[in-house]
């Protein structure tokens, strides 16, 4: 599959599209790992514009007052669980931590994708046979 089969995958923020339902909306929620410890806030979410669907959250955490701040893309198929105040994944804070590195200024191309899914474990929405994990459930974008 080409980078140009895959649509583009851009920051929700970023793009002239919105969630269908905003109470779906888990920006601003804690991260906790699969050791219940705190890793981060989901601050972004990064869908594919030809499917519409969330693929990724961006997570900041670190930093004080926003400098210094590392930001992390970890791909829906890690959480396991969406509540009030947070968002559980099923990977650890090292394994985050230690992710490929997302740079905002770069525009990644499908090798990047490829080795961020790679990473955590999963086979890529483009995959075949892929479905698309209960949480979070969109509707639509």
């Amino acid at each position: 599959m080409t980078d140009q089969d895959l649509g583009t995958i851009e920051k929700l923020g970023d793009s002239d599209l919105k969630l269908a339902d905003k109470s779906e909306d888990i920006r601003g929620k804690d991260v906790i790992d699969r050791n219940g410890d705190k890793i981060g806030t989901v601050d972004a979410l990064f869908i594919d514009t030809r499917d519409r669907k969330v693929r990724f959250i961006q997570v900041a955490s670190g930093g004080f007052l926003g400098i210094d701040q590392k930001h992390v893309l970890i791909p829906v198929d890690a959480i396991t669980n969406v509540g009030q105040k947070a968002v559980h994944i099923n990977q650890t804070g090292a394994q985050v931590a230690g992710a490929p590195v997302y740079n905002p200024d770069v525009v990644p191309k499908q090798s990047y994708w490829n080795n961020l899914y790679g990473y955590y474990g999963y086979a890529p929405y483009w995959a075949p046979g892929y479905v698309y994990p209960p949480y979070p459930y969109y509707p639509g974008v």
